[in-house]
């Protein structure tokens, strides 16, 4: 039996699963820091230093989702055909390039509004290769364990990206108040290259053979899945791209242990809940997790103090923590092997469609009632999500 083939076989345990799944989180993590590094970082650069207000705040932050959602189709294309690696490679070194640019718009002493162009230019080449990454890297995973572990597949993925935000979110805010913005696009840059190390000793799968289904099939068949994921991203979306400046607004301190708090919540649902959407079947915990989102950011809504708005972020990621894979779970099934770059591609590009909106949406809105109402934006879009689940059909 060759190398290869033996490392394409299904783990027969979760466990062996578990044990696979782990260099590919640590890969992911360090990759995806490039993302959670800047989150609290940016929307108190943008509107701190370079004096821009919440709707600018808010087009910044949505547009690293706005290009990760065009360039999601080319995503699939390229590890369908080239295979999940140099998807992945190619989407770190774009990852370290964008946190390049970042720096760039400091390190040249750049006007304000030169500075922003690049901070836009610099979320563009994030979102391609995100794109690239998580795509890559989510295709890698379930064909190294099988489908069998698709939802187990997906929530290491998912511990990786949100461990990288929740952890990256204060340290990136430690770096601007230490050594400025500069470190932190230093730091960014560096990461990615790191887990290009790393990848060198994880088994590449080929490519799967056969007909393959055109994109926008692919998208047809997993739309109310994904749909419903774009929905319930909103609040998320919102929480992360305004918590920061609410709390501010508020004369509160504390603002990144409110993302710590979030990925922290995150993390620990999904270590200790993460088998069941592949047990139970992903629309009965869809059902559970989403009117969880909508009460945390109604928590955070109403909150008058830190402390709530901290539980508020908690709760909420505790119920977002699930959705993703539980959605994708049944997203999956719909589609063959030989499209499953692109089934992948699509079904994230939900959450893009989901970031994109929230970053305009919420800046309209606390332009003009403040941010509060933010939060309550995001949990009447994931009430909608719920609804979504509701009538989605039985498998």
């Amino acid at each position: 039996m060759s190398r290869q083939t033996s490392a394409n076989m299904a783990p027969v345990s979760g466990g062996e699963a578990t044990r696979r799944l782990l260099p590919f989180a640590v890969m992911v993590f360090l990759g995806y820091l490039t993302v959670g590094l800047p989150l609290a970082v940016l929307p108190v650069h943008v509107h701190d230093r370079l004096g821009f207000g919440p709707a600018i705040v808010g087009w910044v932050m949505a547009s690293q989702s706005i290009a990760t959602l065009l360039t999601r189709h080319f995503g699939g294309v390229v590890t369908d055909t080239r295979g999940s690696r140099p998807a992945v490679l190619i989407g770190m070194l774009l990852c370290s390039l964008a946190a390049l640019i970042y720096g760039a718009s400091v390190w040249a002493g750049c006007p304000p509004e030169i500075a922003l162009l690049l901070l836009f230019v610099g979320r563009a080449v994030l979102g391609l290769g995100e794109s690239l990454l998580i795509t890559g890297a989510l295709s890698w995973c379930i064909g190294t364990v099988g489908a069998r572990y698709t939802g187990r597949a997906m929530v290491w993925v998912g511990i990786a990206m949100f461990g990288a935000i929740g952890g990256g979110a204060p340290l990136g805010s430690e770096l601007l108040k230490r050594d400025g913005f500069g470190a932190m696009a230093l730091a960014a840059a560096v990461l990615p290259l790191l887990a290009c190390l790393l990848m060198k000793g994880i088994e590449p799968i080929p490519p799967h053979h056969g007909r393959r289904l055109g994109f926008f099939k692919v998208v047809g068949l997993i739309w109310p899945y994904g749909a419903s994921l774009a929905l319930s991203t909103i609040g998320f979306g919102s929480m992360f791209a305004f918590l920061g400046l609410d709390y501010a607004a508020h004369h509160w301190t504390g603002a990144p242990l409110g993302l710590m708090s979030f990925g922290a919540s995150y993390v620990a649902a999904r270590l200790i809940f993460g088998g069941l959407p592949d047990q139970l079947g992903g629309r009965r915990v869809a059902r559970v997790t989403i009117p969880l989102q909508v009460a945390g950011l109604v928590i955070l809504w109403l909150a008058p103090l830190p402390a709530i708005a901290l539980a508020g972020c908690s709760v909420l990621g505790a119920g977002y923590s699930l959705t993703f894979p539980a959605l994708g779970v049944e997203a999956v099934r719909h589609v063959p092997p030989q499209n499953r770059g692109a089934a992948m591609g699509a079904y994230v590009a939900f959450v893009d469609i989901g970031l994109g909106l929230a970053g305009p949406l919420a800046g309209m809105v606390a332009g003009h009632v403040g941010y509060p109402p933010v939060f309550l934006l995001g949990a009447c879009a994931s009430a909608v999500a719920f609804i979504f689940v509701l009538r989605l059909p039985a498998p």
